[in-house]
């Protein structure tokens, strides 16, 4: 199917780079947040991070204008009746994900693919929000930080996402200039799956005293080659949505090294969330 009307709920730093990468192959995009401010801040920051791009070099002052022009904030879920994509990417709690889900299975059309961008809760799981009859047309889709530069996108199948949904998803992501990888539905998926557990060795190496958070963060960019070390690249996540996806992977599997530590628990219920409140592992300016 042809995707041209793109809605995605959640305007955060997820949602609102999803917008923008849409907007940016000529997709109309509806950006909702049951706040219309927050939406509209969602655009705004949309408009900063193309403005950025123009400075650079990277994107002509119509090209921005044009972009720009593609995305609506709405705080009207009603907006999602003539989408051929809705693409969630609210905060990753079950409870909230399905009530949306809920919603908007009455409101969007019936040929409309569903896809979620959480990063750990089974596809099955979210897709039982929805009417029988939809759960074809329901999968993961799930982008990374910063979506415009992150090449990724992590595709998911639920037990009845058919095959037509899955080809559209990659159709779609190939305009985006992103490479799909398939995972199965399983807590965590892929990425997730494999980077927890570091992360949160690092955090338990951290605790113990093994080393400071910069000696163990240089320890992985250098001695690993990584971009960016593990408590580092926690702090650049959220503490807040590392802890949620430990939480779902231990739940999922029951094995202690799958377990958020306790150090993590510690700094998300004190409020030190990692760059965006300026705190977590390590200290940011703001």
């Amino acid at each position: 199917m042809s995707i041209e009307r793109v809605f995605v709920a959640g305007a955060g730093l997820m949602g609102h780079g999803i917008a923008q990468v849409h907007a940016a192959i000529g997709r109309a995009v509806t950006l909702y947040e049951p706040e219309l401010a927050r939406a509209e801040a969602g655009r705004d920051r949309i408009a900063g991070n193309l403005e950025r791009a123009v400075a650079k070099g990277k994107l002509t002052a119509d090209d921005r204008a044009a972009t720009l022009a593609r995305v609506t904030p709405a705080a009207d879920l009603g907006a999602a009746a003539d989408a051929d994509l809705v693409i969630e990417a609210v905060f990753e709690d079950v409870d909230v994900k399905t009530r949306l889900w809920s919603e908007l299975d009455g409101i969007a059309p019936a040929d409309a693919i569903f896809a979620s961008n959480t990063s750990s809760i089974a596809i099955d799981r979210l897709a039982a929000a929805v009417s029988e009859g939809r759960r074809a047309r329901f999968a993961g889709m799930h982008f990374f930080s910063p979506v415009p530069v992150m090449p990724l996108i992590e595709l998911i199948r639920g037990s009845a996402t058919d095959d037509p949904t899955e080809k559209a998803i990659r159709d779609l992501a190939a305009h985006l200039g992103k490479q799909v990888i398939v995972s199965a539905d399983r807590p965590g998926f892929i990425v997730n799956r494999v980077l927890m557990p570091f992360l949160g060795e690092a955090m338990r190496a951290y605790e113990e005293g093994l080393g400071t958070a910069e000696d163990i963060d240089t320890g992985a960019r250098v001695g690993l080659n990584h971009p960016m070390g593990p408590l580092e690249l926690a702090d650049f996540i959220g503490l807040d949505v590392c802890l949620g996806i430990m939480r779902v992977l231990h739940e999922g599997f029951g094995q202690d090294h799958f377990a958020p530590p306790a150090i993590l628990e510690r700094l998300v219920a004190d409020g030190h969330l990692g760059q965006k409140t300026g705190r977590g592992f390590h200290a940011y300016p703001r």
